[in-house]
């Protein structure tokens, strides 16, 4: 008998999670009293859905979006004409208020801080009307699309209330990735957000190896290596090439950066901008110096040396705070900052450990130049690179 019931025991446990999968919703499954619609499309994000009827004949779409609301809040389904994304978009809100009643007007998005006051649209927007049915509200509308496009950038969005006052919706997740754009004859959608966050990601990804790992690196490099006498003149070229590479691979981070923000009107991010800028400017300045770097023995190179070190160390330090300051922007996992603290950390142990070494190495060719000059020497040491830290430069 006990071999009869194992099976339907297994039927027992797995039978709900077939009835959750099976009960989950999809627009094709949903249904208005009102009227049908001849089209329909589940949203990439926040659970939302858009249902819509077009008619040729007039270039007008019948929509209904219905998204997830289960207490007082908002949600919008709009157009931007002119652009992908928030600002620009003329949108359809739909308001629950906390007394259960319902309400739907017309805004428009002009800054990522609106008021969402009540405004007509550049296109004509009819039988505007919203309804609650459970945990979903729905927004109905006639829409003219503007200048008879059947491809529109769509945003949709969702928020709490204060009162009788819409508040901000949240700037990250599902809420940040809620654009893209639909074709209301094939009922093709396309989601922009992922692709912006992939560039995000690239641009972040750049930095934080150029100027944020691989310029201290060879710092480093400069600073410590060329103590060892064996390690002459290979730890040059290895300097060279590490903050060549630095350079070069963070000015593709940096042409990304431009890139994000000429695609993003309106979202000014003016310390880490002009930061960037900065080290774009300074580091090319680098570059123009190897280009001009005086030989070891002429009167300049001492003035030279002063120059490229204090500049090559400021770059180090705001290409860090400049990292950071595009994680806190870029907002990603939490594992990622700790990647990068983890790889700062580790630098700056090397660098002391290296410190501890070096320095008795160099305070021991100090002391013997400074015999060999009491003595008579003619103190090669100090011209051939060996006999300080900064006699050879960078």
């Amino acid at each position: 008998m006990g071999d009869i019931f194992k099976p339907i025991f297994v039927i027992c446990l797995l039978l709900p999670l077939f009835l959750s999968s099976a009960s989950a919703q999809t627009c094709g499954s949903q249904r208005f009293s009102n009227r049908l619609y001849t089209a329909c499309n589940d949203l990439p994000r926040l659970g939302s859905f858009l249902h819509w009827t077009y008619s040729a004949g007039n270039g007008s779409v019948s929509i209904a979006y219905r998204a997830p609301l289960s207490s007082a809040g908002w949600i919008a389904w709009a157009i931007n004409p002119t652009a992908r994304g928030m600002v620009g978009a003329e949108a359809i809100i739909g308001v629950r208020h906390a007394n259960g009643s319902t309400d739907a007007y017309t805004t428009r998005i002009t800054t990522y801080s609106p008021t969402m006051q009540r405004q007509n649209l550049s296109f004509q927007v009819n039988n505007i009307r919203s309804e609650t049915d459970g945990g979903s509200m729905t927004i109905y509308a006639d829409v003219e699309l503007p200048n008879g496009r059947t491809n529109v950038n769509q945003v949709w969005q969702e928020g709490p209330i204060s009162g009788e006052t819409l508040d901000s919706h949240p700037l990250r997740g599902d809420n940040k990735l809620s654009a893209g754009t639909l074709d209301f004859l094939s009922g093709q959608v396309a989601a922009s957000g992922d692709t912006r966050i992939r560039r995000k990601n690239v641009h972040g990804v750049l930095s934080a190896v150029s100027w944020g790992t691989l310029m201290p690196l060879g710092a480093i490099m400069a600073r410590y290596v060329k103590v060892f006498k064996s390690a002459d003149p290979a730890w040059f070229y290895l300097h060279v090439a590490c903050q060549s590479s630095a350079y070069i691979v963070g000015v593709a981070g940096w042409g990304t950066g431009l890139k994000l923000g000429s695609d993003s009107a309106g979202v000014t991010q003016t310390t880490h901008r002009n930061i960037g800028i900065t080290l774009f400017v300074l580091g090319t300045l680098q570059v123009f110096a190897l280009l001009l770097r005086p030989k070891k023995d002429h009167k300049y190179r001492f003035y030279w040396n002063i120059y490229h070190h204090s500049v090559g160390y400021m770059v180090i330090v705001l290409s860090v705070i400049n990292v950071f300051k595009g994680l806190d922007i870029l907002d990603p996992s939490k594992s990622w900052k700790r990647a990068y603290i983890g790889i700062i950390i580790a630098l700056g142990a090397i660098a002391l450990i290296l410190e501890a070494v070096t320095w008795p190495i160099v305070i021991k060719r100090k002391r013997g130049g400074s015999d060999k000059s009491h003595h008579g020497a003619n103190g090669a040491n100090g011209v051939n690179g060996y006999g300080g830290r900064n006699s050879q430069g960078v």
